[in-house]
């Protein structure tokens, strides 16, 4: 009997042990891809079997991705599982050896280490992650991918794919974290300090693309077909020599190009003498008033007497208003006496070199802490940012006078004011557009700097931040920075200036054994060691090469200005800026309609005298 009532127990269990486990293979996640041959290599300038482990990545249905190394090792605990939702972005890119390694970055701003693929597959992996998520190409570097789910509106919203800089993404280590407060809160004495101390957080910060432009998916066909291939990189094979080119005399006459009213008759002229040979020192009080933009070029002389007028006027009444702040009062308001306190700081180590600034007691940096603390109440929302005094104390020193200087150092800030404001959203993009160039004008140096770690080119932002003004003389910096004003001969020319300088250098970088640290201790110990003309000279060369090319891609136009947008292009939102620019007689393109319909990059070319 009681065998008998054992024997449908047992029956039953069985039962109810298949049942569940044929639900549990029901519920189980189906295997979507898998790939052996993913390694981590613990050594980046080594590959050997001593510093590379091996493991395998897979997709399962439910949307996870998974990392594995083998657990009886004890790199085991690289191992690491994401949800595709929670995966912010990918950058593809190889070593010299033609190895893929992929890095990818989660929401929450973990850091996942490279994966290399020895034996391909990348591409098979794309594949397989489109099926759940968008992979959304930068515009601005074509191997950067950012990951958004197939239903999310983020696509529309261009901004949002600049926030790779978020808080919440770049606390990667304490470390970084306060190296970004330290970079945003002083950005002078980061960069011109201790720059060479800046690694991690650049290297893996200043990867993420920096412009809400032309976006394009991973599904776009003019993906590679080939899994040794990187992700909308356009290599340029229309690239000619690089023409001589040489620098003209600089500008020595005036009154020549005044009608007898005082207007300037022929603006474009004078802007090409400019860009040519800058402006001999005599003139540059006058000259710079114009480039600046403190008078119109079609102003009389009688209109700029009013003008200065005015502006004499409105400039003290600014200055009153922190002159009148009294000491109690100023205890108040930290904002202001944090402006002065920087202020006072760095006036005191501004071009101490320069006679005019030398010395205790000397006027010229009492002038230089006036203009400061009152572009602080002109433009109170930016205030003053450490660098600042960098770009006025040349300003100061040609027009020797604080009002035409104040109005000088707002015009040079319409240009720049970008780079210093909290975000660094401007200096991230420029670095960027000076990555696309580099990779269009040398492919060989692009790959070793990212083999290096230094492809971000994070090396290059004290260049960008101030124009160069630390990397050259004094008297050089006054010739440069009118070169740049005169707007010839396409926008950011300063990025090709940063470009000349680069190329000159792949020789040093590429034939000697140089890392992450030796480069940017290379890039410092060029300060006072350029040759001006030269680099100039160089600068204009690779303008002049890309705009021979007929295939020049439309990243690189798009960075120089040359790209003419399509009638069905002008009427849509995108091209509203380029239409402002139009409006204000900015076009970024100097060519009439016919000839723009002809040459999709039209350049502004300037006719040298």
């Amino acid at each position: 009997m009681t065998a008998n009532l054992a024997r449908p127990k047992k029956t039953f269990c069985d039962l109810y042990t298949l049942h569940l486990c044929l639900l549990l293979l029901l519920l189980l996640p189906q295997l979507i891809f898998e790939k052996e041959g993913v390694y981590l290599h613990t050594n980046a300038k080594r590959s050997n079997q001593d510093t590379t482990i091996p493991g395998f990545i897979r997709i399962v249905e439910n949307a996870l991705l998974s990392v594995c190394f083998p657990p009886f090792r004890p790199t085991g605990l690289w191992s690491f599982s994401l949800p595709l939702s929670e995966l912010y972005s990918l950058r593809r890119a190889r070593f010299s050896l033609g190895r893929n390694f992929l890095v990818l970055t989660s929401r929450g701003g973990h850091p996942l280490p490279p994966l290399h693929f020895h034996r391909g597959g990348t591409r098979e992996l794309f594949r397989a992650l489109q099926r759940y998520i968008m992979l959304d190409q930068s515009p601005v570097d074509g191997r950067l991918f950012l990951a958004y789910p197939h239903d999310s509106g983020a696509l529309s919203q261009s901004f949002e794919k600049l926030q790779l800089f978020d808080d919440g993404v770049i606390q990667i280590t304490t470390s970084a974290s306060v190296l970004a407060q330290r970079f945003i809160q002083d950005p002078y004495a980061t960069t011109f300090g201790g720059f060479s101390k800046v690694t991690n957080f650049f290297k893996a910060a200043l990867k993420p693309p920096g412009s809400p432009a032309h976006f394009r998916t991973a599904q776009d066909p003019s993906l590679p077909h080939q899994s040794d291939e990187e992700p909308g990189f356009e290599l340029i094979n229309c690239l000619g020599p690089r023409p001589d080119v040489t620098r003209g005399q600089p500008l020595n006459k005036w009154d020549e190009f005044l009608d007898p009213e005082g207007r300037v008759k022929y603006p474009e002229k004078i802007k090409e003498l400019v860009f040519r040979g800058g402006v001999t020192p005599f003139l540059r009080k006058e000259v710079w008033k114009f480039l600046l933009g403190f008078y119109p070029w079609n102003s009389t002389a009688k209109e700029r007497e009013d003008i200065l007028r005015l502006k004499t006027d409105e400039y003290f009444r600014m200055k009153v208003q922190w002159k009148s702040v009294g000491e109690e009062q100023e205890m108040r308001n930290s904002l202001l006496r944090g402006y002065r306190s920087l202020i006072e700081r760095d006036v005191s180590r501004t071009d101490r070199h320069n006679t005019f600034f030398s010395g205790n007691d000397n006027p010229g940096l009492t002038l230089l802490h006036d203009v400061l603390m009152t572009y602080c109440m002109y433009n109170f929302d930016l205030g003053y940012v450490q660098g600042m005094s960098d770009l006025l104390s040349p300003l100061l020193f040609v027009t020797q006078n604080e009002v035409e200087s104040f109005w000088c150092l707002t015009g040079f800030m319409e240009l720049v004011h970008q780079n210093f404001e909290e975000s660094q959203e401007a200096m991230k993009k420029q670095l960027l557009q000076l990555s696309i160039l580099l990779k269009a004008l040398d492919p060989e140096l692009c790959d070793f700097l990212d083999s290096q770690d230094s492809g971000s080119l994070c090396f290059c932002f004290r260049w960008l931040l101030i124009w160069f003004k630390r990397e050259f003389s004094f008297e050089d910096i006054l010739t440069m920075w009118e070169v740049i004003w005169s707007g010839l001969p396409c926008d950011n020319f300063h990025l090709l200036i940063a470009c000349s300088i680069l190329v000159s250098q792949r020789g040093e970088l590429i034939g000697s054994d140089h890392d992450f640290n030796t480069i940017l201790k290379h890039i410092n110990e060029l300060t006072m060691k350029l040759d001006l003309q030269t680099v100039l000279r160089g600068a204009e060369a690779i303008f002049l090469q890309l705009t021979q090319c007929k295939e020049l891609p439309l990243k690189v136009q798009q960075v120089l200005g040359l790209y003419v947008p399509s009638s069905s292009e002008e009427d849509s939102p995108d091209s509203q800026a380029s239409e402002t620019r139009r409006l204000l007689g900015e076009s970024p393109a100097g060519a009439s309609s016919s000839s723009s319909s002809s040459s999709p990059h039209a350049a502004r070319v300037p006719t040298y005298p």
